[in-house]
């Protein structure tokens, strides 16, 4: 045997002497900790939906004229929580507190946010569960990792982490709950804290296991798009364009709040004061337009599948815009993009009966995308999420709505927290 052949052999033997090992990471002490606190967010996820569920089947047995005063009375219990137990705060507190607070979510605010955010929600106001969730188990990630000392950028991916398992184990998106909970946090159109990309792709997915066990959750779209063939390439222009109708609509609604928000903010009143008058107004538009009420995660397939005249088509858009400007800016607690995209589907069937030629499916989903990237800044995860919760297959009509929404947002983002550091 030649020279260079033995020397192959050695070296292959000697490959094969070795001990097989594992990546790193596995069993390590991170992966474990990312796997609980998947666990963990998972059980969080299906006990407060169950809570929610139940709450909201409870009080659903009020109709007509009675969600005026039942609104208002839930709107004042939900002041009264947050003045006596804390504010929890909101979206742009939680952003804050990852970027300045050195990734630190203060779980002290749990209860005042969980109580709150309920009696919000299930009584019909229009922001959904999503944003307590992130908030919460944000939180038990900061928690853990005081637990077991972690500092700098071990904490803060925890927190991440956390934050991802809440926001999938609602959307039933791992890859776009992951995505969404750094994207969230950028600023400069740039995505930070990459680093925390494995945490939260980790936690994510062991918080959607356990969420669907808990609450028997299948695969599939939660509102079914997917009948959508293409048609040329003409259909990135049609995207493109329903996207700019979907982005205005978007600037509609940061302008909405900021209104309220100045009319609210003229005299100072209790949160609870201010709760009961969103309350009120948000009673009156429910009994009106019923469909505007609660947060459109049932009301979508509604939306879709009844046969609803223009003109009341555009009286919804208007008045579920109005309602959840007033959710945000009473001090109602809530997340509001499963609202957001419940007016992006509202207008795309606006479009389609305007245009009857244009492609229904491509309409709603590209307004839907257009709308919630220019209020939230985050194509990417707009894009898989969208795509994980339509069944819509085809990406990139989507990310061109996504991207388009996005530059064409107003240069000061409505989460003020997504702003350059000074």
């Amino acid at each position: 045997m030649k020279l260079k052949q033995r020397r192959k052999l050695v070296t292959y033997l000697n490959i094969l002497d070795q001990p097989i090992r594992f990546n790193p990471f596995v069993f390590s002490r991170s992966f474990l900790l990312w796997s609980l606190l998947g666990l963990i967010g998972g059980v969080i996820a299906g006990i407060y939906w169950i809570g929610l569920e139940f709450l909201t089947h409870s009080l659903a047995f009020f109709s007509g004229w009675q969600v005026i005063p039942l609104m208002a009375i839930c709107g004042f219990l939900a002041g009264l929580v947050i003045h006596f137990i804390g504010d929890p705060g909101e979206i742009h507190l939680i952003v804050n507190n990852i970027r300045f607070n050195k990734g630190k979510l203060d779980p002290k605010n749990n209860p005042s946010m969980i109580l709150s955010s309920l009696l919000c929600v299930a009584s019909g106001g229009s922001l959904g569960p999503e944003a307590p969730l992130v908030q919460v188990t944000g939180s038990t990630g900061t928690w853990i990792g005081k637990l077991f000392r972690l500092k700098g950028e071990e904490l803060r991916s925890l927190s991440i982490a956390g934050m991802a398992s809440g926001f999938t184990a609602l959307f039933g998106a791992p890859l776009g709950g992951s995505l969404f909970s750094l994207e969230i946090l950028h600023h400069k159109h740039a995505v930070e804290y990459y680093k925390a990309i494995m945490p939260a792709f980790v936690a994510s997915c062991f918080s959607y296991l356990v969420f669907a066990l808990i609450i028997h959750l299948g695969l599939g779209p939660i509102w079914d798009l997917s009948a959508y063939e293409y048609s040329g390439l003409f259909d990135f222009g049609y995207a493109v364009l329903f996207a700019i109708v979907g982005t205005t609509f978007g600037w509609g609604f940061i302008f909405c709040v900021k209104f309220f928000k100045s009319i609210f903010e003229k005299r100072p009143l209790p949160i609870y004061v201010r709760t009961l008058i969103g309350g009120l107004l948000l009673g009156v538009i429910a009994f009106y337009f019923p469909i505007t009420r609660y947060f459109g995660h049932h009301e979508i397939n509604e939306l879709l599948s009844g046969n609803f005249s223009l003109t009341l088509l555009l009286a919804i858009l208007i008045f579920k815009i109005i309602a959840i400007s007033i959710t945000v800016t009473s001090g109602w607690r809530g997340g509001f993009i499963i609202p957001l995209f419940f007016v992006g589907a509202t207008l795309g069937l606006i479009i389609h009966q305007l245009f009857p030629t244009m492609n229904l499916t491509l309409a709603i989903v590209s307004c839907m995308a257009a709308i919630n990237a220019c209020v939230t800044r985050t194509p990417m995860s707009t894009t898989i999420l969208l795509a994980t919760l339509t069944g819509f297959g085809h990406f990139v009509p989507i990310l061109f709505a996504s991207l388009t929404g996005y530059f064409l947002a107003p240069k000061m983002p409505f989460i003020g927290s997504q702003m350059e550091e000074e």
